[in-house]
C-alpha cells in the first residue's frame, strides 16, 4: 500500500510511441552484448574511486559514454565549461532508467537512487560498485538520513545527483521537484546545477520510447530501448543556482530551469511542424 506522501506519476503504456523503429534482433543481440561488457568493467569501481577526482570523473565519463555508444544510443550536450566541477548537486527529471549513463556520461558523480535500483539486472551490481547513495522513498522517517549523507558528500567536495521528482515520469508529463534533497545543499553552502535530459527519436522529434513507466519491469523496458533505432538523448546544462537559505525556492528555481530546456524543444518542433503547412497554404 502506498503512503499519501510517496510521489506517483500517471504515466503509463498509454504513453509509449505506437509504433516506434526497432532494429532487428541481431543488432538488439549485439547491444545486450556490449551492455554486459561495459557492465563487467564496472568491477574496476573500487578501484577507480582511489583515484584522483578529476581523473575518476574521466573514467566514468569513459564506461558511461562506451555503454552509450554500446547500445546505439547518440549523446547531444549543451554545457559551458564553467558549469560543472565538484561539491555540486546535480539535478534532473526523472524518465528512463538510460537517465543514470546519460548523466554519467556528462557531470559524473554519486548518485542518489531508489534502493531497489541494487537489485535490477545489470544496472544493479554496478550500482553497488559506484557506492549509490539509497534512498527508501516509502520512508519519512529515514529521508533526514538521506539530506545528511548527501550534504556530507557536498561538502567533501564529491558531486551527487539526484532526481526530485521521486519517481519516473514519460517526458511529455512532468511532476515537481520535493525540495528535501535540495536542503543538502543549503546546509554544505554548495550551489545546484539543473540538468535536462530529452529523448529524440530518429527523425529528431521528443519520444517517450526511453521511458519506464507504469507496470512495466525492468527487464522490458530495457529490451524496448535495445531495440530502438535512432534513439538520442540531448542533455541542456542549466546555469549554476545558489543554494540561498529555503529549499522549496530552490527547488522551483531548478524546476524552472530544467522545464526551460524541454519547452525550448517543444517550440522548436512546433515551428518545425508548422513551416511545411504555411508553405502548402502559399
Amino acid at each position: 500500500m502506498s503512503h499519501p506522501w510517496v510521489p506517483t506519476s500517471p504515466c503509463g503504456a498509454g504513453c509509449l510511441p505506437p509504433r516506434p523503429a526497432r532494429v532487428s534482433a541481431v543488432s538488439a543481440s549485439g547491444r545486450w552484448i556490449a551492455l554486459i561488457l561495459v557492465a563487467s568493467c564496472s568491477l574496476l569501481l573500487p578501484v577507480v574511486r582511489l583515484l584522483p577526482a578529476r581523473r575518476r570523473s574521466a573514467v566514468h565519463r569513459l564506461l558511461s559514454r562506451m555503454a552509450l555508444r554500446g547500445i546505439g544510443i547518440r549523446l547531444d550536450v549543451t554545457v559551458r565549461p564553467d558549469q560543472v566541477g565538484g561539491g555540486v548537486l546535480v539535478v534532473a527529471g526523472q524518465v528512463s532508467w538510460l537517465d543514470i549513463l546519460v548523466l554519467a556520461a556528462v557531470v559524473p558523480g554519486r548518485f542518489v537512487a531508489r534502493a531497489d535500483l541494487i537489485s535490477w539486472p545489470l544496472l544493479g551490481g554496478v550500482a553497488r560498485r559506484a557506492g549509490v547513495i539509497p534512498i527508501v522513498r516509502d520512508s519519512l522517517r529515514r529521508l533526514p538520513g538521506t539530506v545528511t549523507v548527501v550534504r556530507d558528500r557536498l561538502v567533501a567536495g564529491e558531486t551527487v545527483v539526484a532526481f526530485p521528482e521521486g519517481t519516473t515520469w514519460c517526458g511529455r508529463a512532468f511532476g515537481r521537484f520535493r525540495p528535501a534533497l535540495f536542503q543538502a545543499a543549503i546546509d554544505a553552502g554548495r550551489p545546484v546545477l539543473p540538468v535536462s535530459i530529452g529523448y529524440l527519436d530518429a527523425a529528431g522529434d521528443p519520444t517517450t520510447d526511453a521511458c519506464f513507466v507504469g507496470d512495466e519491469g525492468i527487464g522490458a523496458a530495457m529490451r524496448r530501448v535495445l531495440r530502438s533505432r535512432g534513439l538520442r538523448a540531448e542533455v541542456v546544462v542549466g546555469p549554476r543556482q545558489d543554494p540561498g537559505s529555503c529549499r522549496r525556492e530552490l527547488a522551483q528555481r531548478c524546476e524552472r530551469e530544467v522545464r526551460r530546456a524541454v519547452v525550448d524543444d517543444a517550440l522548436g518542433l512546433l515551428a518545425r511542424l508548422e513551416g511545411p503547412r504555411r508553405e502548402h497554404a502559399a
